[in-house]
């Protein structure tokens, strides 16, 4: 049944999966069981556009009634009197008057000089959107707002720490009882955030939080892609990043059901729980059991997925012995390490090269994902508009992938990222609908780019040096990732600022990608010498 490769009369490990069906029955339900724990992904990267949203505020001025006049006033009249007006007509979030200013309910545009303060007392938050939120609990606002954007950057400085920790102990133990310890530990931190006593209590438990949802990342991709045939490959890449546009939506509503924070964190993990129900039918890599002479339990796996899809005439050929030298040809003997990805010419171009990319596609993505307020909707409106987009955007980019091409595809994503982004700057804040439009735009190329990103460094990378690479591209993204939330904070110099870094990125990061080469319709590289000398 399954063919013999000619060169050394052994088989394949992907014919093998090719023969019993590499995209039945079997790999749907693995999909779907790993979609349990995937969809909690988007939500938690996501969760800082509401659970640090910072509603309006101004100071506290209760300590401003002096027993007089003050008292009787209404509250329009109290905040003219205490509060001083900014040049847009609005009133100041940051700043009161040392005493009240009656000059101002009869002369509005008094020029008397008057000495204004920072807040005295605390704030007085809008709670009509969000009940509390991390800004309102804390009071991470004015010269505090640096710590509120500070939670994500912790969140993701986590899962850049997790990512190399989880593939390097999938590597050694197995997909399957890591992806156990990923699903009760993230449970277990994000339960801890929800009750944290303290900001630093917090962020450190955040911090955790992300470490632990990392594995269910990067596991969980590679478990699937280990399962499933060549020829689906694609197909399987773009079904997996479905998950997120799944998750993105159910954020939107947790997120518009619950307005307070703290159960909003529970919330949100709950789909771990049926995840950890669900793990005990999830199946181990048949691939990484025989890479790691686990023939026996290999052999159970396959007969399995033979018997659930229904091609059993096959199972005479497939013995324990046969998965064992199936990938012996494929392994070798020579360990590769990190520091392959630099030692040749060639490979080091493709090595620096796509780290620029990856570091473009993740700063400019979260840089636009997690600044939603500034549109002039409704955050839970623009994230639902936001993930709306993301669904016929991944069903276009799988034709766009097999007629055009990966590197025209990764270009095109980035450089129109950045011509949104750049057009943006024009439009003025009033005009909602089309800032918005634009920004959708710009939302669904980044989108683009990043699903594009992951298929095409499988096929860059030769088989030796796939983990390696993707996991030194995985955590120069998870930099761009953390450093793009304190991006913001550029806007007290300048308030343009912001949007010009994002831009720059995504317009160098997609230069870079033209020198990337094409791998459409051709053979994945096995060694570095192929990528060094091609054939």
């Amino acid at each position: 049944c399954p063919r013999k490769d000619s060169n050394d009369g052994k088989m394949k490990f992907d014919s093998i999966l090719s023969e019993v069906n590499g995209f039945g029955k079997f790999q749907i339900r693995l999909v779907l069981i790993q979609m349990l724990s995937r969809v909690t992904l988007p939500c938690h990267f996501l969760l800082n556009n509401f659970m640090a949203a910072v509603p309006s505020h101004h100071c506290n001025i209760s300590a401003l009634d002096d027993g007089g006049i003050f008292r009787n006033l209404t509250l329009p009249q109290k905040l003219a009197v205490a509060i001083p007006a900014e040049q847009d007509g609005t009133r100041s979030s940051c700043q009161m008057f040392s005493k009240p200013q009656y000059q101002y309910l009869s002369d509005s545009n008094s020029s008397q000089a008057t000495s204004r303060v920072q807040c005295q007392n605390g704030w007085v938050y809008d709670n009509s959107t969000f009940k509390s939120t991390l800004a309102t609990e804390w009071d991470l606002v004015c010269s505090r707002k640096g710590m509120n954007r500070a939670t994500a950057t912790f969140f993701f400085a986590g899962v850049m720490a997790g990512a190399p920790l989880f593939g390097f102990l999938s590597d050694r133990f197995g997909r399957r009882p890591l992806l156990l310890v990923s699903y009760l530990s993230s449970l277990t931190f994000a339960v801890l955030s929800a009750f944290s006593t303290s900001y630093i209590m917090f962020v450190i438990m955040r911090f955790f939080t992300g470490l632990s949802l990392a594995g269910i990342s990067i596991i969980a991709i590679v478990l699937n892609v280990e399962w499933f045939s060549i020829d689906h490959r694609t197909f399987a890449g773009v079904i997996i990043s479905l998950d997120w546009t799944l998750g993105n939506f159910l954020m939107v509503a947790i997120a518009y059901c619950v307005t307070e924070w703290r159960m909003l964190i529970v919330a949100v993990s709950s789909p771990l729980i049926l995840a950890t129900i669900a793990w005990r039918w999830l199946p181990e890599s048949a691939r990484w059991l025989a890479a790691n002479g686990k023939a026996d339990a290999a052999h159970r796996y396959i007969m399995k997925c033979v018997e659930m899809n229904n091609t059993t005439k096959c199972m005479a050929s497939i013995t324990p012995m046969t998965l064992l030298e199936s990938v012996e040809t494929e392994t070798g003997d020579k360990k590769y390490t990190f520091v392959d990805l630099f030692r040749t010419p060639n490979i080091r171009k493709l090595a620096i090269c796509s780290g620029i990319v990856w570091y473009g596609v993740a700063f400019t993505y979260y840089g636009i994902s997690l600044n939603i307020s500034g549109f002039g909707l409704s955050p839970y409106l623009t994230q639902f508009i936001f993930a709306s987009t993301e669904v016929p955007m991944k069903i276009g980019i799988y034709f766009f992938l097999e007629k055009i091409g990966r590197r025209l595809g990764q270009m095109t994503a980035l450089l129109g990222t950045g011509l949104c982004l750049f057009i943006n700057m024009f439009v003025s804040k009033d005009q909602s609908v089309i800032r918005t439009t634009v920004a959708v735009l710009g939302k669904a190329m980044s989108e683009a780019s990043f699903t594009i990103i992951y298929l095409y460094t499988t096929e860059l990378y030769p088989t030796v040096v796939r983990q390696n690479g993707l996991g030194y591209t995985s955590v120069l993204a998870r930099l761009g990732v953390s450093m793009s939330p304190l991006i913001m904070l550029l806007e007290d110099v300048w308030y343009l600022l912001p949007a010009v870094t994002y831009c720059a990125a995504a317009v160098c990061s997609g230069l870079v990608a033209s020198l990337l080469h094409e791998t459409l319709n051709s053979r994945l590289p096995e060694f570095i010498e192929d990528i060094e000398k091609p054939r």
